[in-house]
């Protein structure tokens, strides 16, 4: 089961508190390919669907009595939503070249120690479209092809986490995503069914919505000398929640690629990660 799908055996009253969290705070996307990566993505990267308008979608004041003989509900025990604050997580730094023949994935000696409390060093942080992207000299990205597809990071846990967010970062901006889906995915059905969702996606006109930028990350998987990476990132949602995804990586070809599910998406499900803090992981964003 993937770490955001349902639980199969909870009961009608949870999975309709947890559709009603979902729907109140705009994260439920409509007229999205079902089983596509940009189902993940949309998801994760827009908040469709909600209005900041108070009066737009106007909240109904329950009933605080119950009906003769039937229980009293029990009050929501859910979390609370983290409120994300503005820190500086990372050094900024003179940009690396956009092409490096000795960063990234030609680093003969990458560090191999996980960053599970400070943020990685040295990076500067771009825009991608609407969304910063981290790009160190050292991990990479090393390599930034003719169609602006950025590439070839290092192979060390480090080199994983900015593949991860990059690669992400890349997905979001129209211009260049269909050539990064083709570029930087193992290929396989997965990789097949997000081209093709994504460009029937782009046939459909981009509307506004909130800002979403990235927030923090936690390596989840990284053996020794490893061939594949999980990177769970975190990304704050228009300033109103945090929403955590993770990322299954291969290194393949001689570069870290993210490797999708059979269906398309990330990890097999629609929904992010909502946290409650970002106790656990490693704050890293360049928005401040």
């Amino acid at each position: 089961m993937g770490l955001f799908s349902r639980d199969n055996d909870s009961g009608d009253d949870s999975d309709s508190a947890k559709s009603s969290f979902m729907e109140e705070r705009g994260f439920i996307a409509s007229a999205i390919v079902v089983g596509a990566v940009l189902i993940c993505l949309v998801v994760w990267f827009m908040l469709g669907g909600r209005s900041d308008n108070p009066t737009a979608n106007p909240s109904q004041t329950p009933s605080t009595s119950a009906p003769t003989g039937q229980p009293t509900e029990e009050e929501s025990t859910e979390p609370p939503v983290a409120t994300p604050t503005a820190l500086p997580t990372s050094t900024r730094t003179t940009p690396p070249p956009p092409n490096s023949s000795t960063g990234g994935c030609h680093n003969k000696n990458p560090n191999q120690a996980i960053p599970r409390l400070a943020a990685p060093p040295l990076v500067t942080w771009q825009f991608e479209g609407a969304m910063l992207i981290p790009l160190q000299a050292a991990s990479g990205p090393a390599t930034t092809s003719p169609n602006g597809v950025r590439s070839c990071f290092a192979h060390s846990p480090t080199g994983a986490v900015l593949a991860a967010m990059v690669l992400l970062g890349q997905l979001q901006n129209q211009a260049v995503g269909i050539a990064a889906l083709k570029a930087r995915v193992v290929p396989g059905p997965g990789r097949d069914a997000a081209i093709a969702a994504s460009q029937e996606s782009a046939k459909t006109p981009k509307t506004a919505n909130g800002e979403v930028q990235f927030a923090a990350f936690k390596v989840l998987d990284y053996p020794p000398n490893a061939t594949r990476a999980i990177v769970q990132v975190v990304a704050d949602l228009n300033n109103k929640a945090y929403g955590a995804m993770p990322v299954t990586l291969r290194w393949y070809k001689g570069d870290w690629y993210v490797e999708l599910q059979e269906d398309g998406t990330l990890n097999g499900s629609v929904e992010p990660d909502i946290l409650s803090s970002l106790s656990g992981y490693v704050r890293f964003s360049g928005s401040s």
